[in-house]
């Protein structure tokens, strides 16, 4: 107690251990090269923050990035014939465990959500500007799913797609890990909804807010004869002339992922958008998106008043990452796959 009367919460105790449990790898390759390993537990420089994991979520990018494909990724420093980074995984949540001394944001006990390399273990280092404080109302797993899909659909709505308040906007892959929150953020800033999902997928899509869905399988819809003001595409898997062809004049084309050969990806999509947008009427924008402290925030705000529910799918031990690897490759897992640590 100090002086006034005050309760002083004691600041949590510090673990002292030096080693770590972490999902490991030394080739690329399927999940069977993922193990679990005991490692050397990293430490907080000066201007980051040392967090006990409590959650992180798989991606889709994990999946490439373990089987080093496109290669064109190995030769951007990830490894070109080994991976430089033996740890996979991105998103994450858990408790700060401790401080560099130039960090101001957090102190020990704070529980926190971001994004950095490495979250497929018991302990992460991170840049201040890559963390943010949780949501209070979420759970470990709910927000270890939010930052890089929550931004990454935030941004291509808001800052890339310009949505108003009344533009018609279709997410095509609206039930995947990045579709679910662009639903719902979509609908937070006004907009008409459309969802493309598989017809399994339809009540989930239809729940998060959409005003209407599409089963990818029933109906093509570049043939409805419908229009939109914004595509948010997901999938990369149709052509930008059929994106286009449901356009509004001077809509606008948000490119989040594609298709791609082995060798260099979706950078043949992104160079291609990138060269037809000035000769034509729509705005064709591939996205790099970035998890930022500006991004957490805004999403925290709409986890927190309720427009924004992550959705997960399953959850796995930490043990298991190799099979929730294997889930989202084979079983197009619907919204997230999420791993407790």
């Amino acid at each position: 107690m100090t002086e006034n009367g005050e309760r002083v919460m004691p600041t949590p105790a510090a673990d002292r251990r030096t080693t770590m449990r972490a999902i490991v790898r030394d080739r690329y390759g399927s999940p069977d090269v993922l193990r679990l390993e005991e490692i050397g537990r990293p430490e907080a420089g000066d201007d980051e923050v040392l967090v006990r994991v409590r959650a992180a979520a798989v991606n889709s990018a994990d999946g490439k990035l373990m089987r080093g494909e496109p290669s064109l990724v190995r030769a951007m420093g990830y490894g070109l014939f080994r991976p430089k980074h033996r740890i996979l995984g991105r998103d994450f949540a858990g408790r700060v465990e401790a401080v560099g001394r130039n960090v101001k944001r957090f102190r020990p006990g704070d529980e926190v959500f971001g994004e950095t390399a490495g979250t497929f273990a018991e302990y992460v280092s991170v840049r201040e500007g890559a963390l943010g404080p949780k949501p209070e109302n979420l759970t470990f797993e709910q927000a270890a799913a939010v930052p890089l899909a929550g931004s990454t659909a935030l941004q291509g709505l808001r800052d890339r797609g310009g949505v108003r308040p009344g533009q018609r906007v279709l997410v095509n892959g609206a039930s995947g890990g990045v579709g679910t929150f662009a639903v719902q953020i979509a609908k937070a800033l006004g907009a008409e909804v459309t969802g493309v999902c598989s017809a399994r997928n339809a009540d989930r899509v239809r729940a998060l807010g959409a005003d209407r869905v599409v089963d990818y399988a029933a109906e093509d819809f570049t043939r409805s004869g419908r229009r939109y003001d914004l595509v948010l595409d997901v999938v990369g898997s149709r052509s930008l002339r059929d994106l286009r062809s449901v356009l509004d004049p001077g809509g606008t084309l948000v490119l989040c992922s594609g298709e791609g050969g082995r060798r260099i990806g979706p950078m043949g999509r992104v160079v291609g958008a990138l060269a037809l947008s000035p000769f034509v009427g729509h705005g064709l924008r591939p996205l790099a998106a970035k998890t930022t402290a500006e991004s957490l925030a805004a999403l925290k705000e709409l986890a927190e008043s309720g427009k924004v529910v992550p959705a997960v799918d399953r959850t796995y031990p930490l043990s298991e990452v190799p099979e929730a690897m294997r889930y989202l490759e084979e079983e197009h897992a619907r919204a997230k796959v999420v791993i407790t640590v």
